[in-house]
């Protein structure tokens, strides 16, 4: 039993989000480490995209241009003002909770790998196991419920 070994995993898990995990040698959960990490990146990297999308249309607007790609065709605009400051607010927000959850992710993986090296120290053995046991009286035959403790030495 390594003390050290769960302060280690974290440490690796921080270094490089799934390493934890690898020296845990739970290496089922490296895919999952970095396919939330990854589709949370992707999800903050696309609202800012779109984000700067709207927010240069309507930079353009207020400068008087109306070759924006949410004008169209014609004098009429396909998206007003009002919209294009709706869009540029929704994403905004959506760009912070994705940089939230991305944040919170990893902070997962590092707990996890320090948990799972804490909970590898445990005694689990196959004589652990909890038996319910229900006796019946036998003067009466109702059931009577209750718990015991068996130590085997």
């Amino acid at each position: 039993m390594d003390p050290l070994a769960p302060s280690k995993a974290a440490f690796y898990s921080a270094i490089l989000p799934g390493l934890g995990q690898a020296v845990n040698k739970k290496y089922w959960k490296i895919p999952i480490v970095y396919a939330a990490l990854g589709t949370s990146i992707y999800l903050y990297m696309d609202n800012d995209r779109n984000y700067k999308r709207y927010r240069k249309a309507y930079k353009r607007r207020l400068s008087g241009f109306t070759d924006d790609e949410f004008y169209g065709e014609g004098s009429i605009p396909l998206l007003s003002n009002e919209a294009l400051i709706r869009a540029q607010q929704t994403l905004r927000r959506n760009k912070e909770l994705s940089l939230l959850i991305t944040i919170g992710l990893y902070a997962l993986n590092i707990i996890d790998a320090n948990v799972d090296a804490h909970l590898l120290q445990y005694n689990v053995d196959k004589n652990l196991a909890v038996n319910p046991f229900v006796d019946f009286d036998t003067p009466d035959t109702s059931a009577q419920l209750g718990l015991s403790i068996n130590f085997n030495f």
